[in-house]
């Protein structure tokens, strides 16, 4: 009963926060718990905004991270359709935006991000969209089914994950479709030009039309409505809807108004915490999009905006808050479904810190394991149509010893069992 008098308050409704919620009680926390989230929907995940929910194949309940009745049956305060407009560190508390004043002794920011804009004449335009939040689901869905039924035209700028993701739910609805990317390939400052191109050619062969090297500079309507977009090499594409995945941006507003330390947008940005997701205020943690972890594994500050670092991120700040000794060395993993391709990703290998991709597999056929490696060592791993390989992958990033390349790549050599270099 120690903790009944204490407050933890949370500020997001996503993933991240509502695992932390679990994880507060699970630990055994009795004091009270209150999750704040601006949406109205109850906490859920994101993943299938741009999969499948988008899609049609999953019903909009499988986003939820819980049923809604599990919030009182653990106790558990939510205030949803509510923003925080201001933390009052030096009173430890938050200001809602209805006025209302709430105490916490700690605080859990996990505000999430926010797609960037389309900074571009036309994106006032009806048919313009982004992908981020439930609702942003809803509609595209019915957006998609009706470009299908219509032979309607979809412009995506950006060929990132959720831009791919989308243009593989839009063909599946058979809508037509453009990618406007100003990099060579897809996912170019993720996996490089090489598997780029194979998530080229792969939605080439489904339809999908891609212009690369150029930007959108014009989405061009009339009477309120898409027509057509416009790229900066002077090229026009028909369209009647346009979707905006140009990445997203971490909500780091609260925190910097707070004064709390943030990393510079060139570094990533993001709120900085240490191992245990403790901001510079020690009543304060972040996880999730915003966080931004000095990781002692890799030696790095690092924000990661995939599902699986919300998912554990939560429960480890969860954990830090109520004393224990936390140290969140996860490993950065994410997936993606495109049409009969499933992939995963583990690792951290941005452009410039490899020196080598190893392949074992058959790349023709889309069943293979990529590697990243500087000096023979494992920096990341990804495995398309090949499963349970994970925890080997995982297991070669952290040994951070020199692999044998050719056995690596050798699908005879139990993953489990590549020997070091000679």
């Amino acid at each position: 009963m120690v903790d009944a008098h204490r407050t933890f308050v949370i500020v997001g409704g996503g993933l991240a926060g509502a695992k932390a919620a679990e994880t507060l009680r699970a630990e055994g926390f009795t004091g009270r718990v209150i999750i704040i989230g601006d949406e109205r929907d109850h906490p859920y995940e994101r993943p299938p905004l741009s999969k499948g929910y988008l899609t049609g194949k999953e019903e909009r309940d499988v986003v939820f991270v819980h049923e809604p009745a599990w919030y009182a049956r653990h106790d558990v305060e939510l205030h949803l359709g509510q923003s925080v407009t201001a933390v009052d560190r030096q009173g430890r508390s938050v200001l809602l935006g209805d006025g209302t004043t709430v105490h916490y002794d700690k605080l859990l920011l996990a505000t999430g991000a926010e797609p960037r804009r389309l900074e571009v004449p036309g994106t006032d335009l009806a048919g313009v969209h982004h992908l981020r939040r439930l609702a942003h689901a809803d509609r595209l869905r019915q957006v998609l089914a009706t470009l299908g039924r219509d032979n309607g035209h979809l412009v995506i700028a950006g060929a990132g994950w959720i831009g791919l993701e989308a243009a593989a739910a839009a063909r599946g609805y058979g809508a037509e479709v453009t990618v406007v990317e100003p990099e060579p390939t897809p996912l170019h400052q993720v996996i490089g030009p090489e598997l780029g191109q194979l998530f080229a050619d792969l939605h080439r062969e489904r339809g999908v039309r891609f212009h690369f090297g150029s930007r959108l500079t014009e989405i061009v309507g009339q009477d309120g409505m898409v027509l057509a977009a416009r790229t900066e090499d002077g090229d026009e594409h028909p369209a009647h809807s346009v979707l905006a995945a140009i990445g997203a941006a971490p909500r780091t507003g609260l925190a910097e108004a707070a004064g709390l330390a943030l990393v510079d947008r060139a570094h990533g940005g993001g709120v900085a915490v240490d191992a245990s997701l403790r901001t510079s205020d020690p009543d304060i943690y972040a996880a999730g999009d915003i966080a931004a972890v000095h990781h002692p594994l890799l030696g790095v500050r690092l924000r990661v905006e995939h599902w699986a670092n919300a998912l554990n991120g939560g429960p480890a700040a969860a954990r830090a808050m109520l004393g224990r000794e936390v140290s969140y060395d996860r490993i950065p993993y994410f997936f993606s479904d495109q049409y009969d391709l499933g992939m995963e990703y583990s690792g951290w290998a941005p452009p410039g810190t490899y020196d080598q991709v190893v392949l074992r597999g058959d790349a023709g056929k889309r069943e293979f394991i990529a590697f990243w490696l500087k000096d023979r060592k494992v920096l990341a791993g990804m495995n398309v149509n090949v499963w349970d390989v994970t925890e080997d992958i995982h297991n070669l990033i952290r040994s951070g010893s020199a692999v044998d390349t050719d056995a690596l790549a050798d699908p005879g050599t139990p993953l489990g069992a590549v020997p070091p270099a000679p």
